[in-house]
């Protein structure tokens, strides 16, 4: 029992001594030119795994005419094959979304069929999406070091997207997705497989 506790005290030292304890904070320089807002912290918890949480907000109730409002909420680890904050690394994520925007899918002036094939008034180019998703996701990175307080953080991440919703013609008001769900629920549903974060982090150590 003696041996078992002194083990376990010299792993517990060995992994406190090892600790990459560093903090940066980071803005996406990609986004800021259009007005949206990415800004993160990473902090250091191991030689080679650290943990980050990030936000990131579009507030454009219009943009180029779409509706273009996101306002996203993330998590995730990373493992550095290097050293943590140094080279490429892996992680993994979990992300909560809330939005109203126009999906790519309607950037068209064909006229909206619902999935029973039931052809409706509205147009495409006219309507939006309003309501949240989840999102679970695998993301790779580089991390490159300027100076010995700046680092260059390039990263993108990959998916799937489960998102609830409620669709609406930017015309008339109207709920053009109403009965249109495959099991009659108030909320629409999708799941689809995307990129869905990814830029050029300015990291600055505290």
């Amino acid at each position: 029992m003696r041996n078992l506790i002194s083990l376990s005290f010299l792993c517990l030292s060995i992994f406190c001594f090892s600790q990459k304890n560093e903090t940066y904070i980071k803005a996406n320089a990609l986004f800021l030119p259009v007005g949206m807002l990415n800004v993160g912290v990473e902090q250091g918890f191991t030689d080679h795994i650290t943990g980050q949480a990030d936000v990131f907000i579009s507030p454009w109730k219009s943009f180029a005419g779409k509706h273009a409002q996101v306002y996203m909420l993330g998590f995730n680890a990373r493992y550095y094959f290097s050293e943590a904050f140094r080279k490429f690394y892996v992680g993994v994520d979990v992300s909560g979304a809330g939005f109203n925007i126009q999906k790519y899918g309607y950037w068209n002036d064909n006229y909206y069929v619902h999935k029973n094939g039931e052809a409706t008034p509205y147009i495409n180019s006219n309507l939006y999406q309003k309501g949240y998703s989840l999102i679970l996701g695998a993301m790779a990175g580089y991390q490159f070091k300027c100076t010995d307080r700046l680092n260059l953080d390039f990263y993108i991440g990959f998916g799937t997207m489960q998102s609830f919703y409620k669709g609406y013609d930017k015309l008339s008001g109207d709920r053009y997705d109403a009965g249109s769900d495959s099991m009659g629920r108030e909320l629409n549903r999708s799941g689809e497989w995307l990129p869905y974060k990814g830029g050029l982090m300015l990291s600055y150590k505290l």
